[in-house]
């Protein structure tokens, strides 16, 4: 299995790639340097394009679509390689205004979403987060990357967002590793506020919490924190970007490493327990 998220977005300028070779054959062109030389290109930067090393431009795009009278085929490239431009975003960009819009822009995908699934290592997920919790991790990320503080604004959209796991036409699966209910973001009152919250909302018949034990006989291993929106999309946050995927084969496999997971989590009244000891450990 492939762990890397970015192989994504090199998997899907390869395909872009691929297409654009097959636009340019049936359109007379048996060679890179024919279409090039046709173009006014160097023969190095067709070939680029085709193999998926150079992210072509809404210009190239035309060329290949014009040349090889193609032209009905230019919106759905265009369409594609913006995706592709989309896939890997910069935390520095994405939160250059603050965090709130950030928070504001994952809306209507939690509207549209019926099925959830969430994997998160070391953190309570955003959909689970009280607001004391969600404040202290907000501040520490503002005050990392030096954004505008927007805490209480970005906080607010946060809990608002929370409305969809109350109702009854969705399914949440969520997975988190032990260590995640261990990992303190903010004092021990929050922290005790925080997983009080987690046993709440696992009794919620829309919901399935599993915990991933510290000691369970490991058949898949830890992973980036991840979410899967239907069968459409997966969202991977790293450390430096935030990654989204949604070449099909690439969602399956992330589908297949939650179900593993799943697989090795526990339920019920023995994750209820594991929650309570990290509540003991911090009274």
């Amino acid at each position: 299995m492939r762990s890397a998220p970015s192989s994504a977005v090199r998997e899907a300028r390869v395909a872009l790639g691929s297409r654009l070779r097959e636009i340019r054959k049936a359109g007379g062109f048996k060679t890179a340097r024919a279409f090039a030389a046709r173009a006014g290109w160097s023969e190095s930067k067709a070939s680029r394009i085709e193999n998926g090393i150079t992210q072509p431009s809404d210009d190239d795009l035309w060329r290949y679509a014009e040349l090889c009278q193609a032209t009905d085929t230019y919106p759905d490239l265009l369409a594609t390689a913006h995706n592709i431009e989309e896939m890997y975003v910069e935390w520095r960009r994405l939160q250059r205004e603050g965090l709130r819009p950030v928070q504001e822009a994952h809306v209507p995908l939690y509207e549209r979403t019926r099925r959830f699934r969430i994997y998160e290592p070391g953190v309570i997920p955003g959909l689970l987060q009280t607001p004391a919790y969600a404040r202290s991790i907000m501040g520490r990320i503002i005050a990392f990357w030096d954004i505008p503080d927007d805490t209480e604004a970005a906080v607010a959209v946060r809990m608002g967002r929370q409305r969809v796991l109350r109702q009854a036409n969705r399914q949440f699966g969520i997975l988190l590793e032990e260590a995640a209910l261990r990992t303190r973001f903010g004092d021990a009152e929050v922290m005790v506020s925080q997983l009080g919250h987690l046993l709440t909302v696992s009794v919620l018949q829309q919901v399935s919490l599993g915990i991933v034990p510290m000691t369970a006989d490991r058949t898949m291993w830890p992973l980036e924190g991840f979410w899967i929106f239907d069968d459409d999309q997966v969202i991977i946050e790293l450390a430096t970007a935030q990654v989204t995927v949604k070449q099909p084969s690439e969602v399956a496999i992330y589908a297949q490493m939650f179900s593993e997971l799943a697989q090795i989590a526990c339920y019920g009244k023995e994750a209820r327990t594991l929650i309570a000891a990290a509540i003991n450990a911090l009274e």
